[in-house]
């Protein structure tokens, strides 16, 4: 199994200064076996709350839990809401004895129970499948087009990881979201799922998604709201600057994992991949996901205006404003929407972010950095330029 460095150390950090660390992300993306490696299975302290002993251990919640020390670990908590007020009570003691990681599976219920229960004592991380830092730029191919699923990625043929894939789908339309208290038709939701594929990387157009449908614009609104509050797509939302042109104010569309977008775009293969008419998309959505995860930036948007000028992730970061730009090219060049992004958003520096290897200035406050050394060479322009 790929060790998880980076996310082990942020939860480590997280332990020290909180008094609870919510662990969320979808199902499958390595949750429990990230928390194992921080509390074993087969001890008082560890709660799996789809293990029918671990059921029956919390029938006296009080009684289980306010003896025990040090780190507790409670899995799938979103059964059991009830325990959140709970949880209130114990982590309030003075000396603290116990500290407790839980996590959960992408459910609106568990987020506002928490933020309800637990404010001012919870700090929330939320992660998901496998990163190209973590599985290493020699893989990135097959990382693009299995996505970061660890038993996906892991698969032994790409014919393995589709199946995966669509056994997945299959269990979480008729299985999880109903668990989740969520009660759409399969069929329905994976209908919408579907057609989200083909707005992978577009603006979102709510009511031309409902008239495909044929559903109502709240129902497909609803929809929507489903699969962003399970970790399976980001609606990246528009950044508005005080400027006078007429800008975009609906969201975009990505799907976290790109895996499941191809699977879902019936994408097999890496030949049927750089050959499909969403490849480009793909790539951007793919690189853009990559650079939320290297860079995690304290807000991100995206910007565009009604006469073309767009810019692909417009970030806050450390006090500074960052434009990105995702060019599948051998070697970008700079376009006038770049330097309209650059003048009205005045922004402190643009990355273009391709699939070569070499980094290289493009222009005064434009650089080009390779995708698989993405972190490191955002760091060293950065540096560089405030030597400057």
């Amino acid at each position: 199994m790929l060790q998880r460095l980076v996310l082990t150390q942020q939860i480590q950090k997280a332990l020290e200064r909180s008094r609870v660390v919510t662990l969320l992300g979808p199902r499958q993306c390595g949750k429990t076996t990230l928390a194992r490696t921080f509390v074993p299975p087969n001890t008082l302290n560890y709660f799996d709350l789809e293990d029918p002993v671990s059921l029956a251990r919390l029938n006296e919640p009080m009684l289980a839990l306010r003896d025990l020390q040090g780190l507790v670990v409670i899995d799938e908590i979103q059964r059991r809401p009830e325990l959140f007020p709970i949880l209130r009570v114990l982590v309030d003691r003075t000396p603290l004895p116990a500290r407790f990681l839980i996590l959960g599976s992408a459910a609106p219920a568990l987020l506002r129970q928490s933020s309800e229960s637990l404010a001012g004592r919870v700090e929330t991380i939320t992660m998901g499948g496998f990163a190209l830092s973590e599985v290493g730029t020699a893989a990135q191919m097959q990382h693009w087009l299995r996505g970061g699923f660890p038993l996906s990625f892991l698969a032994p043929s790409d014919e393995d990881s589709l199946i995966w894939r669509k056994n997945f789908v299959q269990t979480f339309v008729e299985r999880d979201l109903p668990q989740l208290g969520i009660t759409i038709p399969a069929n329905a939701i994976l209908r919408f799922w579907m057609l989200l594929a083909h707005y992978h990387g577009q603006i979102w157009n709510n009511a031309e998604a409902a008239r495909v449908l044929g559903v109502s614009e709240s129902t497909a609104r609803n929809y929507l709201d489903v699969l962003t509050s399970s970790f399976m797509v980001q609606s990246l939302q528009p950044w508005y600057a005080n400027i006078s042109k007429r800008q975009v104010k609906s969201p975009k569309i990505y799907f976290n994992d790109s895996g499941l977008l191809h699977y879902l775009l019936g994408i097999r293969s890496e030949l049927e991949l750089l050959t499909h008419n969403k490849s480009g998309a793909s790539w951007e959505g793919y690189a853009l996901m990559e650079t939320l995860h290297a860079l995690r930036p304290d807000a991100a948007y995206f910007w565009g205006t009604h006469a073309g000028a767009e810019l692909d992730l417009y970030l806050l970061k450390d006090g500074r404003k960052i434009g990105v730009e995702f060019k599948r090219a051998d070697a970008p060049s700079l376009t006038p929407s770049m330097r309209i992004a650059l003048a009205d958003l005045q922004l402190d520096h643009l990355f273009v972010v391709y699939p070569g290897h070499l980094a290289y200035p493009l222009a005064e406050q434009v650089s080009v950095l390779p995708l698989e050394t993405l972190y490191t060479s955002f760091l060293q322009t950065l540096q560089a330029q405030r030597a400057q």
